[in-house]
């Protein structure tokens, strides 16, 4: 999925866009296959499963796309420190 945010307006819609439609999917066709599978086998077990994975499939790909990917997070340890960024500015 795309992480970075480009800073325009409609490419940062885009991405979220994207985000959302593949969140959509992934929590959609696992019930959608179940039921099908559900009414070709005469069965009644698949369709809640299939809602199930769908779910849990979703979180996953929700906590995933609002996750930011590493060097995006604020800055740690030494870069934060101001003497550091002091002793930078003298060299």
């Amino acid at each position: 999925m795309p992480r970075r945010q480009n800073g325009s307006p409609i490419g940062d819609a885009l991405v979220w866009a994207y985000r959302i439609i593949a969140v959509s999917v992934a929590m959609f066709a696992p019930a959608v296959a179940g039921g099908w599978l559900d009414h070709r086998l005469g069965t009644s077990f698949w369709g809640p499963a299939g809602l199930v994975v769908g779910f849990v499939g979703g979180l996953v790909a929700i906590v995933q796309a609002t996750r930011p990917s590493r060097g995006e997070g604020p800055p740690s340890g030494r870069e934060r420190d101001p003497a550091h960024v002091d002793d930078a500015r003298k060299r």
